[in-house]
Formats: C-alpha cells, structure tokens, sequence
C-alpha cells in the first residue's frame, strides 16, 4: 500500500525560495525512482524533476538550475528546493513514483507572487 505525503508549500515572493517535502510510505522506495510532478487548474499534471534509484537526475527545462531534486532512502522522503522562483511555478506540486499514477497523495500548493 503507498502513501504520499507532501508539504512545504505556502505562499512566497518571485525571487525566493521553498523546499518541499515527500514521505512515503513505499515498501523498498530506494528501488524506485522518483519525481515531483505540479498541476495548474485547467491543465494536465506535469513531471517537474525525477530521480532514479541509483540517482541519476532529469529536469523540466524551465526549472532546470533553480530546481533541486534528492532523496533520502533511509528515511524515505524525496525533497525538492525550490529557488529563484516565479510566479509561473504556482501550482498544487505532488510526489509519486515514476510510473504509477492510480494513487496520488494532497499535494502541497506553492503560490509564487510577483
């Protein structure tokens, strides 16, 4: 059974910073690779960062050197830093495992204003 719980989202200024959080509840999560994901009302949920179990890293173009993605497997949480940010970064942003997309967690909303 998986859980997702993300945190860390809230209200902040275009230019500053956030750092997200993931707990899963994941049987064997460092076998897994895993990715933040960000949703805006009106469109389709979209792969923001991802990170495989043995670390390699992928992210979204225009987030790409503002954007931190790691993981810690002892604890199983994924974390995103979020810098620089803008107001086009607002969204609900969510955890999941690369592939699987029948459960999702609440999210965290991230509300960047200008």
């Amino acid at each position: 059974q998986v859980q997702l719980v993300e945190s860390g989202g809230g209200p902040v200024q275009a230019g500053g910073s956030l750092r997200l959080s993931c707990a899963a509840s994941v049987r064997s999560f460092s076998n897994y690779a895993m990715g933040w994901f960000r949703q805006v009302p009106g469109k389709e949920r979209e792969l923001v960062a991802r990170i495989s179990s043995a670390g390699s890293i992928y992210y979204e173009h225009s987030v790409k050197g503002r954007f931190t993605i790691s993981r810690d497997n002892a604890k199983s949480t994924l974390s995103l830093q979020m810098n620089s940010l803008r107001p086009e970064d607002t969204a609900v942003y969510y955890c999941n495992i690369i592939g699987r997309s029948d459960y999702w967690g609440q999210g965290t909303k991230v509300t960047v204003f200008s």
